[in-house]
């Protein structure tokens, strides 16, 4: 594709690690570029100055857009907000970050996307990529933006994306090789305005790949292949699946991930390589060989780089054990479908801290795997009506001012051989920047309870 800004005048429209690359990559291709962000200050904006890029912060300029030839979103802006829709409606174009930068890649693109289990995936899909050899870069929603990779990119890079419905929502030519579907189910309901808007945007991952391009289905998830049905895409199929039967993709057979097809099962690893508890880790690990098997990824390199893998950080990130209790930050489950992975992973003797933010959903699809699981609940955040209204009657529900606050009531809670997860279930933006802010004051939190523990001894009485 033959796109130019030479001269033209452009808006970027929020910093952080979206905008920030894009102002500059914009400026590195002639453009004239402002960029604009809501916050009274924001960081690096010495070396957006010095790089050309004109900065304005606060309170957004009804005029802001009036002169620009194209606006660039991050992916936190809603593209609704009157000033931008003004501008779309005056012909201006208004296309996303991902989309800005999709337009100059020079290697090919896999992206990732669902509504939980985004980031695992995309990073073991890179490392079995760079296992095998590939120039496999992760990046997007996690990572760095994809803007900040084209110049870098070659006709052999392979740049493994993950894709929220934010950054899908404002693509046009985006065009994977390889899109993969995770999973669907409620989620961001405080942005779109309906499941259907959310799941449109998701949809959008397949809008232009052609017969060259492959389209990586979870067949377990119901949400994921009735969306796939509905996007009519042209790409050839390549499904996973841990339950339902595949005839051409992997699956799982006795202790052993295989390769299904035309009949026959080659083996590609044991399932023991896995590290990382949980059916949904399994189930990211099968999204990852997918398209490993794709890309010629050999079994070897895809054993390696599962061994190797022990998780994310705040992706049931194990903390500490403190006089026998397992501490477990999730503050990536920020919705309903992923705390509910994130309780399903332990049997029994669960203390939840849930709330924050609410972004739709129902606090009641959790009610059955609590009631089997878990001895009680913290409410933290905005959303602890919400959560009372719903769990009250299921198990008791304890409120908490702060993480701090919640981490001491949950240990108070948590008998030996338990488990105090942090599964909020929410956004983050209530009480905390975002949900890494968020889990890294979890662990704070315990870590201060398990200095405390060791110099008086344990705090229960």
């Amino acid at each position: 594709m033959t796109f130019s800004v030479m001269g033209r005048n452009t808006v970027v429209v929020g910093a952080g690690r979206s905008g920030v690359p894009a102002a500059k990559l914009l400026r590195a291709r002639g453009a004239r570029v402002t960029l604009a962000d809501s916050a009274p200050a924001i960081d690096r904006e010495t070396e957006l100055r010095a790089a050309g890029v004109a900065v304005e912060l606060g309170a957004h300029r009804a005029d802001l857009l009036e002169h620009a030839d194209l606006v660039v979103l991050s992916p936190g802006v809603d593209p609704e907000q009157p000033f931008i829709a003004n501008a779309r409606r005056r012909g201006v174009p208004v296309i996303g970050e991902l989309e800005l930068a999709s337009r100059w890649i020079a290697g090919r693109l896999i992206a990732i996307t669902g509504t939980k289990g985004k980031s695992t995936t995309t990073t073991l899909t890179a490392r079995m990529l760079t296992e095998a050899g590939f120039d496999a870069p992760a990046g997007g929603n996690i990572g760095t933006a994809l803007s900040g990779q084209v110049e870098a990119s070659t006709p052999e890079t392979l740049h493994v994306v993950e894709t929220s419905s934010f950054q899908l929502e404002g693509t046009d030519a985006f065009h994977p090789w390889i899109a993969v579907l995770l999973n669907l189910s409620a989620d961001h309901l405080d942005r779109h305005p309906t499941f259907d808007a959310y799941a449109d945007a998701k949809a959008r991952i397949f809008r232009n790949q052609t017969a060259d391009d492959w389209a990586v289905v979870n067949l377990d998830d119901e949400g994921a292949t009735s969306l796939a049905r509905r996007a009519k895409a042209r790409a050839r199929r390549f499904d996973f699946a841990l339950d339902a039967p595949v005839s051409d993709g992997v699956t799982v057979e006795g202790d052993t991930i295989v390769r299904r097809s035309k009949g026959a099962a080659a083996p590609l690893l044991p399932v023991a390589a896995v590290k990382v508890p949980g059916r949904h880790i399994l189930s990211d690990v099968l999204a990852a060989t997918a398209v490993g098997c794709i890309a010629g990824v050999p079994p070897a390199a895809m054993q390696r780089a599962v061994e190797t893998f022990q998780g994310l950080e705040h992706a049931l990130e194990r903390v500490a054990v403190i006089d026998g209790v397992q501490f477990i930050n999730d503050s990536k489950a920020t919705n309903i479908a992923a705390a509910s992975r994130a309780i399903e992973s332990f049997e029994r003797g669960l203390v939840v801290i849930l709330g924050g933010k609410f972004k739709g959903g129902n606090f009641g699809d959790l009610a059955s795997r609590l009631k089997a699981r878990a001895e009680a609940v913290i409410a933290i955040g905005e959303s602890r009506p919400q959560i009372h209204a719903a769990l009250d009657a299921v198990l008791p529900v304890e409120d908490a001012a702060s993480m701090d606050d919640a981490v001491k009531k949950a240990a108070r809670r948590a008998r030996a051989g338990g488990v105090v997860l942090l599964a909020p279930a929410c956004a983050s933006f209530d009480m905390f920047r975002d949900y890494a802010d968020r889990g890294r004051q979890f662990k704070a939190a315990v870590k201060s309870l398990e200095g405390a523990q060791s110099s008086v001894g344990p705090w229960r009485s």
